[in-house]
């Protein structure tokens, strides 16, 4: 497949986790992939991963919570791999800040830190990404969120009020673009995601906690793009053991 025929995903903050299985899910259907992440040190990995499937990868080291390293980075994709019809932005934290702040103890500042690294960054992929999606009249934007976005979970505190933000971003994003063939959508996360570096921390721990399979996401979010007719899926695996 030429560049000039195939379609280009750009996977923005990609891990071993829900980014390299949106990485694979999408290259079955013949997309060449773009992994971004703040370093390379893992990218080689990545790569051969995706060449054993027959999918053909470049990488790229960028912050992603960065929006004008974002916007060069994108830029670079486009001028040297091929235009971006799809981008993923999920990068995982497991802290803003001073971490998670209980709400009734939290000042304007704890409430502020994460609206500054989950939602603020989610922004700037938008504006780097979207325009050339609507100069074409196509294109896709997947966001990963979290349960405490959707559901009052007090346990994560100061966390909660960003989630929520970023969620209502993304679904007013989601109707505003719409009439214009972009497809925007929230894949909203209620657990932990196996293979993911922040599971593999919690089972160094030894806690057990319930988890998602990625691979089981990355189809869902592929369904999504086809049918283009949900801008949310909820994946909730804590609700019933709350």
């Amino acid at each position: 497949m030429t560049s000039t025929s195939r379609k280009v995903i750009a996977v923005l903050g990609a891990g071993p986790g829900l980014g390299m299985s949106m990485a694979r899910r999408f290259g079955r259907e013949g997309f060449a992939v773009a992994i971004v992440s703040r370093t390379d040190a893992r990218h080689g990995g990545y790569r051969a991963e995706l060449a054993a499937d027959g999918i053909d990868s470049r990488s790229y080291a960028a912050d992603v919570t960065d929006a004008e390293q974002v916007r060069d980075v994108l830029a670079r994709i486009a001028a040297e791999f091929g235009e971006i019809d799809t981008v993923y932005y999920g990068p995982a934290s497991a802290s803003f800040g001073s971490g998670i702040v209980p709400l009734p103890e939290a000042d304007a500042a704890a409430v502020r830190a994460p609206l500054d690294g989950l939602l603020l960054p989610a922004v700037g992929v938008v504006a780097a990404a979207l325009p050339p999606m609507l100069r074409r009249g196509d294109g896709a934007l997947f966001f990963g969120g979290g349960l405490s976005g959707l559901r009052p979970m007090p346990m994560l505190g100061n966390l909660a009020p960003a989630a929520a933000a970023l969620r209502m971003y993304v679904l007013t994003l989601a109707a505003a673009v719409k009439e214009q063939g972009v497809f925007a959508a929230t894949l909203t996360i209620g657990g932990l995601i196996e293979r993911g570096d922040i599971h593999r921390m919690f089972l160094e721990q030894g806690t057990p906690l319930p988890t998602l399979d990625p691979d089981d996401i990355a189809d869902k979010a592929w369904h999504m793009y086809v049918a283009r007719d949900e801008a949310e899926a909820v994946f909730d695996v804590l609700t019933s053991v709350a």
